[in-house]
């Protein structure tokens, strides 16, 4: 097979999660604990930071691959779901995993697959961490697929775990509270390993912490530590703490210019703080470089990217209630004569709620991506009317994004987004 057959046999032989929904979930770790041990548990030949979270893990886990990057660390970097190119989820130094070792990976183990029957993102977690062994990386960042106690990555004994923040997602799968699924994010906290959580919230701060204190893990909390002052494009952070003497970064510009950035940023400083700690070196500049550079280091895409100055158009992932709740406000804070929305969404998504947070002075294009899961686009103007919402249905997220380009003025906005997939269409 060649790299496209084998990236077609994988998306169409396997259960996919991003493609199929809640019938690919695997709710236990049985295959990824047996393919560990067939692989010889290639994740203990390097150190590993996990990086769980509703929103904001991927951005966390990138900035923090390019801090180590900038340090001069040979750093390995598991995210997903990819937007164009399967390789985006494995890097090395911001280097795609290449075609030859994906083709040779599935054709060596195939018949070892077919038999197991593990998940697409079983094995492409185990990939990761095959060819993060088999290049001699320093350090690999692994960001957690979905939830956190039953991920395909919770296989792992990291130097850190980080969990960015929980909102409600995926609710048919985590839980229908914050508690519950702040119970699964948890589950990635090892025995005496420390721990990051990035944003306080006492609805499940409480459960975080007695389960760290049961793992005898150290834990802190980035937004009760760190406290931020910006200067137009600049932002200074400072670290208060009792126990340290006060750390600063001054004038921090960051490549990923959404406004709910400055939340990541400090919890990669809170992180940056806690592997200092651990035995790793950082510099200032190390720390101030790579978050200045993030997108030029790992090549991420997707994060309030500009991809137009006239009309100003923009595109983000942002797909669940806790993103729109920043998104909007970034919305708002850009001047623009007219807001145009290009909007698809999957249908196991808190639809309502997304919907209900939006603009209503916008003007819609409704859209359905191409995939299974994805609601169709009158749905989802209905739901759009329901909440005074005024725009058109466009069958396929190209229409609707010719549609709003046609019809903007140099000084209109554009937004694209509310699911991973529309995003990826457009790009």
């Amino acid at each position: 097979m060649d790299y496209s057959q084998t990236t077609e046999w994988l998306f169409s032989q396997l259960p996919m999660y991003q493609r199929e929904g809640k019938t690919a979930y695997k709710a236990d770790l049985e295959n990824s604990t047996i393919l560990d041990s067939r692989f010889g548990h290639p994740h203990r030949k390097y150190k590993t930071i996990h990086v769980a979270g509703t929103n904001g893990k991927g951005s966390v886990s990138h900035m923090l691959a390019s801090i180590f990057q900038q340090a001069g660390y040979k750093t390995g970097l598991y995210t997903s779901p990819h937007l164009k190119d399967f390789r985006e989820r494995i890097k090395i130094n911001g280097r795609e995993i290449p075609e030859e070792y994906v083709t040779g990976f599935v054709c060596k183990n195939r018949e070892f697959f077919e038999n197991l029957h593990p998940s697409f993102f079983e094995m492409t977690s185990t990939m990761a961490f095959c060819w993060f062994a088999d290049e001699n990386v320093d350090i690999a960042i692994i960001e957690v697929g979905l939830g956190g106690r039953l991920d395909s990555t919770n296989v792992i004994t990291p130097e850190l775990s980080i969990i960015t923040n929980i909102s409600l997602d995926h609710t048919a799968l985590l839980g229908t509270t914050l508690e519950q699924i702040a119970t699964e994010k948890a589950g990635i906290i090892k025995q005496g390993v420390p721990v990051v959580v990035g944003s306080y919230n006492p609805r499940y701060a409480h459960i975080l912490t007695e389960t760290a204190i049961g793992e005898a893990s150290p834990i802190t909390f980035a937004s009760q530590n760190w406290s931020n002052l910006s200067y137009g494009e600049t932002t200074t952070y400072t670290r208060h703490n009792t126990d340290s003497l006060t750390e600063r970064y001054k004038d921090i510009q960051c490549e990923l210019k959404g406004g709910y950035q400055i939340e990541n940023i400090a919890t990669v400083l809170e992180a940056i703080h806690t592997l200092k700690e651990r035995g790793f070196t950082f510099s200032e500049n190390n720390v101030i470089q790579g978050i200045a550079n993030v997108v030029t280091n790992t090549r991420l895409m997707g994060r309030w990217q500009i991809l137009k100055q006239k009309p100003y158009t923009v595109c983000d992932t942002g797909h669940n209630p806790g993103a729109f709740e920043h998104l909007v406000k970034q919305m708002s804070a850009h001047t623009h004569e007219k807001l145009r929305i290009v909007i698809g969404m999957v249908s196991d998504k808190d639809i309502e709620t997304v919907i209900s947070m939006l603009p209503k002075d916008a003007l819609y294009y409704f859209c359905k991506p191409s995939i299974k899961r994805a609601m169709d686009e009158v749905s989802l103007m209905d739901i759009g009317k329901r909440h005074n919402l005024t725009g058109n249905a466009y069958p396929t997220v190209q229409e609707a994004y010719t549609a709003a380009m046609n019809e903007a003025s140099p000084n209109d906005m554009i937004y694209i987004g509310g699911s991973t997939f529309v995003v990826a269409e457009v790009l």
